[in-house]
């Protein structure tokens, strides 16, 4: 039985269809979105990894596919800024209220701007963290960006 995170209860409340899928999380997996993708047996460019960055000192989040490298040009020009860098584990976990490694877009404790890499618009699907680590959720991109407030834009290097 799939357990409730703030990320499901956000999906819930919006109406969007979604599945959970479940997989052992390992803390010392350097790449967890691949570990991930792996895990469940999905393409590793259709899960996607929720990273927090920070624009200009302001804090927001990039959704990318678990086997791209983000660019930090293209970071920082997807949110108007003129640089972008990672937002340290602390910060990230401050700001969402989740665990690295557990971290999703939906739901978190602050709203932060919002980009998704505009490649994973072609997918029927795409699988994102569910707020907890080992739990995730399968649902459509486009209900995804429509839940976040989201924008598109190319994030990858």
């Amino acid at each position: 039985m799939a357990q409730k995170t703030r990320a499901t209860v956000v999906l819930t409340q919006a109406g969007v269809p979604f599945t959970t899928l479940h997989y052992v999380y390992e803390a010392d997996s350097h790449h967890i979105g691949l570990h991930a993708a792996a895990a469940i047996g999905e393409d590793a460019s259709r899960v996607l990894k929720t990273l927090m960055v920070s624009v200009d000192g302001k804090p927001a989040c990039a959704v990318v596919p678990s086997d791209g490298e983000l660019s930090m040009k293209r970071v920082a020009a997807a949110f108007g800024g003129k640089s972008a860098k990672m937002l340290p584990p602390a910060d990230a976990e401050r700001v969402t209220g989740y665990h690295v490694g557990g971290i999703s877009p939906f739901g978190m404790r602050k709203k932060v701007p919002t980009a998704m890499e505009e490649a994973v618009f072609t997918e029927a699907s795409v699988v994102i963290n569910a707020g907890q680590r080992g739990e995730m959720v399968r649902l459509a991109p486009e209900d995804a960006l429509r839940v976040l407030g989201a924008v598109r834009a190319p994030l990858l290097a």
